[in-house]
């Protein structure tokens, strides 16, 4: 392509605010008919038996809803089914010697594994009888510390298989958040690993294990999966358990699937909590399930036919419905990655899914960017046409790295989702389905058919489109959480509002409030702001760091953006911007003069940036979120505050300098 072709096509790209998706997408896409939110509205919440039919049950449910009980509200009441088995026994006949599993590992010169449909389902049974034989039974919470390896969603099917709820614990938590977390659910089982590989190293895993157990505040057995082999001579106890010496005893073993009532537990996720008390989200057997299925098949269009990449960690939500419950459920080939996007080069990522022949890839704003920075060359290199359909999920996307996205990783030709949820809400509430909505870059869309999302202000009256307000969900959802463990008074606390003085038993009364900001379209796209607490006071004017880091990001030659707010004598706060240049652009004083202009024009003067910090990095915590709370005690010269939880701790000492220099 030629330099004014291109230069062309950026101009083209910069000023379209919508996007159809290609009519060669949308004549095989697995929803098309655009009347789905008008029927979904006029037969709600029958509507979503549509989810359930997705699933095989033991035994039918009576009610798709009961709302007698609220905020408490019960999805398909009087079913049973089982977890493991509709992900893997109902497709051996038809998938069994198909893909369900391809496992890509460090490092790279070692032979990656592949699981058909009957080989996984040979190995959960296997460790189901384990497990049975470790004493687990029906209810027992078994907790699940270990990276990306196969043993990880082995181990979950499992134990959905017995009806035992899982509680993954992500691998880069620290001992004490594993010991926290164990004496929360008060679980007797762990399994875990002896290490892993990071960037071609091995890492030792067992022993940052073995540190959180000594926490812990009742016996444990533990089972250790042997990763890192002849790497690491790890010590084992007396209740330490050998993951292959376990599963080879029980070799050819079955295990009939445990029939859970639909409201029974499958999983436990702990999530930060304000007060710094991690809370036990709880999602249910058959709401859950049903919801992650629908989503991935109506927003990532999975079919059975598919390779399908989710590039998350199966320690967080976005790993447990889009990489294990959904695509399983739906009988497709998910892929795990373990290794980084940039090891051993920065084209890793392009070099799988053109090995792979990838047709979905979901992975986060935060990647994006990277690489945005590190260049279109490496995509460029690999042939991607396999993709069929792009994702986004984690935090909003800026419309910048929404168009580059478009173009140089899916080549104009894919629909891309940017799906707003969280590990409360179980799977997508806000994105456009692919085969029916336009997409606008930068806003999430409307949101799915069958919900009711509104943005208000705090008396709870909506805003004029355009305005910020909080965002909320006015009526229940099958995916929805269903409590918090052994605390159903912080679970109202926390996520639920009425607009009168007292609780009422209206279930109309009731309204989720996720605590974050937003603002919606005259024609119902919702712009997600972030959390409200993310938000600036600029001499009385509210303003969103999302909106603002968006404007930063619009600027040519800028990767990354972090905004917080700083002391101001006069302002009350002022706007302090932390910005990553892309590859090849100098963050010098042009730059800034750039970046402050590009906040102007975008808002307007009342948001510009009081300094411009450049950096080659952001704190960021191991899930890849920024930790804004470092970056305003840098920009108020305050003490630095804790920073044992962040991936790269030593680039706050170095901001922190580069700004008493400046």
């Amino acid at each position: 392509m030629s330099h004014d072709t291109d230069a062309e096509l950026e101009a083209r790209l910069a000023e379209q605010e919508r996007f159809s998706p290609p009519e060669s997408f949308v004549a095989q896409a697995n929803v098309t008919d655009e009347g789905i939110y008008e029927e979904f509205e006029e037969n709600w919440p029958e509507c979503w038996e549509q989810a359930a039919a997705l699933l095989d049950w033991d035994e039918p449910y009576d009610t798709v809803l009961d709302d007698s009980n609220p905020p408490f509200f019960e999805w398909f009441t009087g079913g049973s089914l089982n977890a493991s088995a509709n992900c893997l026994d109902r497709h051996l006949d038809e998938r069994g010697d198909e893909a369900a599993i391809e496992w890509i590992g460090e490092p790279t010169e070692e032979e990656n594994r592949t699981y058909t449909y009957r080989e996984l389902h040979r190995e959960v049974n296997e460790f189901a009888a384990a497990l049975k034989d470790l004493g687990v039974a029906e209810d027992d919470v078994v907790t699940l510390y270990m990276p990306m390896i196969p043993e990880l969603p082995i181990a979950m099917l499992a134990c959905a298989r017995i009806g035992a709820p899982h509680s993954v614990v992500f691998a880069g938590f620290s001992a004490d958040a594993l010991a926290t977390r164990m004496n929360a659910a008060d679980s007797e089982f762990l399994v875990t690993c002896d290490g892993y590989y990071r960037r071609g190293d091995p890492l030792e895993h067992k022993e940052k294990a073995d540190e959180g157990l000594s926490g812990v505040e009742h016996d444990v057995e533990t089972v250790v999966v042997d990763r890192l082999d002849d790497d690491y001579d790890h010590p084992m106890e007396a209740n330490h358990h050998d993951y292959d010496d376990l599963v080879e005893a029980q070799a050819g073993m079955t295990v009939d699937p445990v029939s859970r009532d639909a409201e029974d537990m499958l999983f436990l996720m702990y999530t930060s909590g304000t007060t710094g008390q991690p809370k036990g989200v709880k999602h249910t057997t058959g709401g859950y399930l049903s919801w992650a299925s629908w989503t991935g098949q109506a927003v990532l269009d999975i079919k059975p036919e598919d390779t399908y990449f989710c590039a998350a960690d199966i320690g967080w939500i976005t790993g447990h419905s889009y990489i294990v419950y959904g695509p399983l459920a739906l009988g497709t080939t998910t892929m795990m990655y373990e290794g980084t996007p940039d090891y051993p080069e920065k084209d890793r990522l392009w070099e799988i899914v053109e090995e792979y022949e990838a047709n979905q890839l979901y992975t986060a704003p935060t990647a994006i960017r990277a690489f945005m920075k590190w260049g279109s060359q490496y995509p460029e290199s690999h042939d991607l046409s396999s993709l069929r359909l792009l994702g986004t999920v984690g935090e909003p996307i800026n419309p910048r790295a929404w168009k580059w996205y478009y173009k140089y990783i899916g080549g104009e030709e894919c629909p891309i989702v940017d799906t707003w949820w969280q590990t409360e809400t179980g799977g997508m509430m806000i994105t456009t389905l692919p085969g029916v909505s336009e997409m606008s870059p930068g806003s999430a869309g409307p949101p799915l058919p069958g919900l009711d999302v509104r943005i208000v202000d705090n008396d709870g009256e909506q805003v004029k489109p355009g305005r910020a307000g909080y965002l909320t969900v006015n009526k229940p959802w099958p995916g929805m959480l269903r409590t918090l463990y052994r605390n159903d008074e912080r679970y109202i606390d926390e996520y639920w509002r009425t607009y009168s003085d007292v609780d009422s038993d209206d279930p109309d009364d009731w309204v989720y409030f996720p605590e974050d900001g937003a603002k919606i379209s005259e024609d119902g796209y919702i712009t997600v702001l972030g959390r409200v607490d993310d938000v600036i006071n600029v001499s009385g004017h509210r303003l969103g760091t999302m909106e603002i880091e968006s404007a930063i990001v619009g600027v040519e030659g800028v990767a990354e953006a972090a905004v917080v707010g700083g002391h101001h004598d006069v302002k009350g706060e002022a706007v302090y911007a932390y910005v990553i240049t892309e590859d090849g652009y100098e963050g010098d004083d042009a730059m800034a003069e750039r970046i402050i202009e590009g906040v102007n024009s975008a808002i307007g003067p009342i948001a510009r940036p009081e300094q411009v910090v450049f950096t080659p990095e952001l704190p960021k915590t191991r899930s890849g979120k920024i930790m804004r709370r470092l970056l305003e005690d840098i920009a108020n010269g305050d003490e630095l505050g804790n920073t044992s939880t962040l991936r790269n701790p030593e680039i706050v000492s170095e901001i922190a300098a580069k700004v008493k220099n400046d």
